[in-house]
C-alpha cells in the first residue's frame, strides 16, 4: 500500500510502526488485513471529537458496534482523510 494513501497492511504495521504512528498523529490511517479494513489509527483529539459528537454513552467493540454507527464513523474518517488532501 501507499504510504499516501493512509492505509498500510497488519505486517506494515509490525514493520514501520513509528512511521505509521507519526502519519496517525496528523490524520486518520487504516489498517487492513487480507486486504479489507479492519482499524483505524487516530489520534486522541480526534478520537475525543468523535466521542463527543456520539450520542452514544456507552463502550463497546466493533464486533458489537451497530452497523449504522459504524457507517457513520467511517465516513467521518473519509471525510477527514479528504480534507486532509486538501490541505485544510
Amino acid at each position: 500500500m501507499s504510504k499516501s494513501s493512509g492505509s498500510y497492511s497488519t505486517s506494515d504495521l509490525s514493520r514501520k510502526s513509528g512511521d505509521i504512528i507519526a502519519e496517525a498523529l496528523r490524520h486518520p490511517v487504516t489498517i487492513t488485513q487480507r486486504n479489507k479494513p479492519r482499524l483505524v489509527l487516530l489520534n486522541i483529539e480526534d478520537y475525543q471529537r468523535l466521542m463527543k459528537q456520539s450520542d452514544r454513552r456507552t463502550a463497546g467493540t466493533i464486533e458489537t458496534m451497530p452497523d449504522e454507527l459504524f457507517a457513520e464513523f467511517e465516513n467521518a474518517v473519509e471525510a477527514y482523510a479528504g480534507e486532509d488532501e486538501a490541505g485544510h
